[in-house]
């Protein structure tokens, strides 16, 4: 077998493996039960805002009327620099719990530390401004607490059916990416939480480092290498607009980047301190890697020999129906093809760009997305 050949085959099976290869050798893993019970604790509930005018009358009206016992419940808003009436809405709250901290802007970061040195409750809940959450969901989340293996709750992100191509291809992916979330949840632990419905034990979370990009990956982590889990209950749910493929590669340019970034922080993520060692490689590890492993397979497919050659004009008819995509009319039926190729690709471009952080300022990678659909267009 040629040279050529054998690296065909070589990044081929690599790419086979993490794309498909990997979430079916999950079936077959053992499963850990969580042992669930519902026991009232004190929450303390920590929303970092920036700007958020928009959203956050009709948020806190959302977590005040959670079914969760009052008397147990703080809510701290921390307005990050906010230059819009963020900070007038929030004081206007205070008779119903809610605390404002009024910071420079700083970040998110520094605004998740300081609601953290004045959060008493044993139970901290990290929510985001424009995400209603289900009223039983703080309900849910506390009650994962009862198993005292158990350091970090990530409730599940709903995202609205999406009226495009476009949102529907965005969607699918998320679908994905939630099926493998589950699966590692069920044998031991997923690395990280969902940003905007996340809840984990007060003692555990420690300050977060200036510029972290992903501080539901670094506060979740830091309570897996003290031999917690980190689970995912689906009965907790937060609600959003369906993402346009813009936001999404934005958002994914961001969290790519973040575990390149975590790295620095949890080195033992790539060693034998890590129980998961193995699914970190073949999933976030390998989110990171699957760019490269394409451009790679692509560039030596033009070298392989005889009949082979048509893996390359395969792959480049691939890529094409990426790039036409956009300029395809919504009625044509390879839209059905082009709209979920486009979605790949364009995700693969922000695992490849996420690179970035290595020589450019993570504040870079904040990034303002486009504004969402309105709230009413939100499955509630």
């Amino acid at each position: 077998m040629s040279a050529p050949l054998t690296a065909f085959f070589a990044l081929a099976a690599a790419v086979a493996y993490l794309v498909g290869g990997y979430p079916l050798l999950l079936l077959w893993r053992r499963r850990r039960p969580v042992r669930k019970k519902f026991s009232p604790r004190t929450v303390s509930v920590v929303l970092a805002v920036r700007n958020g005018e928009r959203w956050l009358e009709a948020k806190l009206e959302n977590l005040c009327a959670l079914d969760y016992p009052p008397e147990l419940l703080e809510i701290l808003v921390v307005s990050d620099g906010s230059t819009d009436s963020t900070a007038e809405i929030a004081r206007s709250w205070a008779g119903r719990g809610v605390t404002l901290l009024e910071r420079p802007a700083e970040g998110k970061s520094a605004a998740l530390n300081a609601a953290l040195a004045l959060a008493r409750g044993e139970i901290l809940l990290f929510t985001d401004v424009r995400q209603p959450l289900a009223a039983n969901s703080l309900r849910e989340l506390v009650a994962c607490f009862d198993d005292p293996h158990v350091g970090a709750v990530s409730g599940e992100l709903i995202l609205a059916e999406g009226d495009s191509r476009e949102e529907a291809a965005v969607g699918l992916y998320w679908k994905y990416e939630k099926w493998i979330r589950k699966r590692l949840s069920a044998i031991d632990s997923f690395f990280g939480a969902t940003g905007c419905i996340y809840a984990m034990r007060r003692e555990l979370a420690p300050p977060i480092p200036r510029g972290i990009l992903n501080d539901d990956m670094f506060l979740p982590l830091a309570a897996f290498f003290k031999g917690f889990r980190l689970i995912l209950d689906p009965a907790a749910r937060a609600f959003d607009s369906p993402a346009s493929l813009e936001a999404e590669f934005r958002r994914k340019v961001r969290t790519q980047a973040g575990v390149y970034q975590l790295l620095r922080y949890y080195p033992q993520l790539l060693g034998p301190g890590n129980r998961q060692w193995l699914d970190f490689v073949s999933y976030k590890l390998g989110r990171l890697l699957l760019p490269w492993l394409l451009a790679a397979l692509l560039g030596v497919s033009f070298f392989l020999p005889g009949r082979w050659r048509a893996a390359a004009a395969a792959q480049v008819l691939v890529y094409a129906l990426a790039m036409i995509d956009r300029f395809v009319p919504a009625g044509w039926a390879v839209k059905r093809v082009s709209s979920p190729l486009r979605a790949f690709v364009t995700l693969m471009a922000a695992a490849a760009c996420a690179v970035g952080i290595l020589i450019v300022p993570a504040e870079r990678f904040w990034q303002p997305s486009p504004a969402p659909k309105p709230a009413e267009a939100l499955k509630r």
